[in-house]
């Protein structure tokens, strides 16, 4: 120690003898003290006293050796306190959380599965491709390529046996979902090379809609045109027949090819495939256990809430309306009014309004006695890749009702890769031999999955009530099952006219099924309820998401609405925000709605302000009632009956069209109509009307928010 003390001495009496030459000096800062010293005390004292002078001298020899004489020790020094340095511990060097490749080097993979996806069910099945490549003696990760460095993908050709695989949807007008963004930006402008990355794309889309699986294409397109080689043949599911299905003979067709280039042994092994493993807690702090948060622990708690509010940390809106707007009938319609007052949440006509579901409380509490476990056991689920960037499946730790009610999807069709897990718990062999069948590729398995579980709308709860002897644990269904997501519902108000609050139409989902049970829709189910009395205040978890479903810059740019149902929900924004401009004296243009339901005197939504628009000039409106008189009568055939004004408005002065419904059916005949007025009323031949309506779409003058 003595080796040090020298310098450190004289570094502390330096400081010590500043602040006494300091502390002579009366005070400057306007305090009592100060102006307690009066004008002649001061002028009695000498400037400089005895020990003014003593004090300097000390500080002038200190200064000559700090600023002189210490340097000429200072190599001996050093080399002298080398062995009192504390060293830190030696730690082995951490990848960065945006390398992929140099996780995939540390931990010893070769597959890597990216993932875009919007509802859960491309990550599902990337999950299931990274867990099926250890069947084939691979080792492979998934990986969210948001939270990576894209630009790495050349260095993939630096792993032996390397692949990249794709598993993309499409979103909204053939564009990327949001966490593929930044990925499909990097593909559109980067000039990357990537020769000899092995790769193959999997796509989630819809025939339903026009531009069916569009980004899985475009990403097995440009992939090629970078230099990268596809391993094997683009895959497309189509959820409007059995995206399970498609999924299933594009993956078991893919990896015996995969093994043959790589030259390894393409059966597959029969392994364990838990990838999460189960810790009991019994003794915890409560207030450190989840309770539905998304991620951060306690940000469910009004007092605990703060901006920006995204899907990761949604805001909590306080319910201020919940009225039904069905007059009659045995269905239900829900309008809803959301206070975002205090979120800073900005929203346009158009857009999003994302809520997160809770499972009903009923459905819950009998899965959990079907399997006889203990709703309040505490657990955590803990990935046992420990180089897995997913530490658990959701938030943990947590009890078993909380996982079941805000985590875990359990009303969603089981797909097959789940049936054939559980089947080991099945004690009875009919029982066991019936999953598996199911779970297998036969066409009568195939077939069978489709009749009994598709057909039949059989979710986790109605198999196990099924199929009694199989009690899988219950940890292990929560591993299986999916992740439970927001649901998507159209702003039905314009922010111009109510800026602190978001309102949503949406009907409630119940039905019937072939077996006799009730299904229910989840998140319209949960919205039923939240009805806010004068003592209890009610809030549910939201978040906005943009939309490209947007009003004309110019408000004199005619608009033609189709939107039956609570298709209508963002013409009502629309046509709020038109009449806003109109009383204040903006010229308006053409504003026409095709509004359509079952019976004007149950389900007429918002009549009462479709008419006063219709009343006071604005709007044009057009409703079918197709349960009214004896033949049905649609949106469609309004639409045709009124083809030379349609044709007037999107031929002839360049307005905008906007369908907002459903896509299997209303949507379809729709577009397939408005190819035909082009043609009957705008003189063109069948594909110059589709090239017409292509341009349309491609100038942003006819939009589409659909859902099927």
């Amino acid at each position: 120690m003595h080796l040090i003390s020298q310098e450190y001495v004289i570094q502390n009496l330096y400081c010590n003898v500043t602040f006494l030459i300091l502390d002579q000096f009366p005070r400057m800062d306007g305090t009592p003290e100060m102006m307690d010293v009066s004008t002649e005390e001061v002028a009695a004292e000498p400037l400089v006293g005895m020990m003014d002078m003593v004090l300097l001298t000390l500080l002038g020899v200190v200064s000559i050796y700090y600023f002189f004489i210490r340097n000429t020790n200072k190599k001996e020094d050093n080399s002298a306190l080398k062995s009192f340095t504390i060293s830190p511990t030696q730690l082995a060097p951490r990848a960065s959380d945006s390398s992929f490749i140099s996780k995939m080097k540390s931990s010893g993979r070769n597959v890597i599965v990216f993932y875009g996806s919007q509802t859960g069910t491309a990550e599902e099945f990337a999950g299931r491709l990274a867990k099926e490549a250890t069947r084939f003696g691979m080792k492979g990760m998934v990986a969210d390529p948001e939270e990576c460095d894209m630009n790495e993908l050349a260095q993939l050709t630096e792993i032996d046996n390397h692949l990249a695989i794709f598993c993309v949807a499409t979103y909204g007008e053939g564009d990327p979902t949001d966490n593929a963004q930044e990925f499909y930006e990097f593909l559109q402008n980067g000039d990357e090379q990537l020769d000899g990355m092995q790769y193959t794309v999997f796509g989630l889309g819809n025939k339903t809609y026009e531009h069916y699986n569009a980004m899985a294409k475009y990403v097995d397109k440009r992939l090629g045109e970078l230099g990268a080689k596809r391993l094997f043949e683009l895959g497309m599911g189509d959820d409007d027949a059995n995206m399970e299905d498609d999924f299933i003979t594009w993956k078991d067709a893919m990896w015996p090819k995969v093994c043959e280039v790589f030259g390894i042994d393409s059966q597959a092994q029969d392994i364990n495939m838990r990838q999460y493993r189960l810790t009991v807690l019994e003794d915890y702090d409560p207030a450190r256990l989840f309770t539905g948060e998304i991620a951060r622990l306690n940000s469910f708690k009004v007092e605990n809430q703060r901006p920006p509010f995204d899907a990761k940390n949604p805001f909590m809106a306080e319910v201020g309306v919940n009225r039904e707007l069905f007059k009659g009938g045995n269905r239900n319609c829900l309008h809803i009014e959301l206070n975002i007052e205090s979120s800073r949440i900005r929203y346009d006509a158009g857009d999003h309004v994302a809520v997160y579901p809770v499972n009903d409380q009923a459905l819950v509490s009998h899965l959990i006695a079907l399997v006889g476990e203990d709703p309040e056991k505490v657990i955590t689920l803990t990935n046992v890749d420990e180089d897995s960037s997913k530490k658990h499946p959701f938030p943990c730790p947590c009890t078993y009702r909380v996982a079941l009610s805000h985590y875990v999807d359990i009303t969603a069709l089981p797909r097959t890769h789940v049936l054939k897990e559980i089947a080991e718990y099945a004690t009875d062999n009919k029982e066991k031999e019936k999953l598996l069948l199911m779970s297998g590729t036969s066409e009568a398995g195939k077939a069978e999955y489709q009749r009994w579980v598709v057909q039949d709308v059989r979710n986790i709860v109605h198999i196990l009530e099924d199929l009694p002897s199989c009690k899988p644990p219950l940890d292990y269904l929560c591993e299986l099952l999916p992740r439970l997501q927001a649901r998507y519902y159209s702003i039905s108000s314009s922010s111009k006219l109510y800026p602190n609050t978001v309102h949503i139409t949406a009907n409630v989902l119940k039905y019937e099924t072939p077996t006799g049970r009730i299904n229910k829709g989840v998140c319209t189910t949960y919205m039923q309820n939240q009805r806010p009395d004068n003592d209890t205040k009610l809030h549910m978890p939201i978040f906005v998401r943009k939309s490209q479903f947007r009003l004309p810059s110019k408000p004199q740019t005619p608009i033609l609405m189709i939107g039956p149902g609570t298709g209508i929900a963002p013409f009502r924004g629309f046509i709020q925000e038109r009449n806003l401009q109109k009383e204040e004296g903006k010229p308006v243009g053409k504003t026409v709605l095709y509004f359509g339901c079952r019976n004007k005197a149950n389900d007429y939504l918002y009549e009462e302000e479709l008419t006063a628009y219709r009343d006071s000039g604005l709007l044009k409106l057009y409703v079918a009632f197709s349960r009214d008189q004896p033949e049905k009568v649609y949106v469609t055939h309004l639409l045709e009956g009124n083809k030379k004004e349609v044709w007037e408005i999107i031929g002839k002065e360049n307005g905008h069209l906007y369908v907002c419904g459903d896509a299997k059916c209303m949507a379809r005949d729709v577009h397939a109509l408005i190819i035909k007025i082009c043609q009957t009323e705008g003189g063109m031949t069948q594909e110059e009307a589709e090239q017409y309506v292509r341009k349309m779409i491609n100038q942003k003058r006819y939009s589409s928010d659909v859902w099927s």
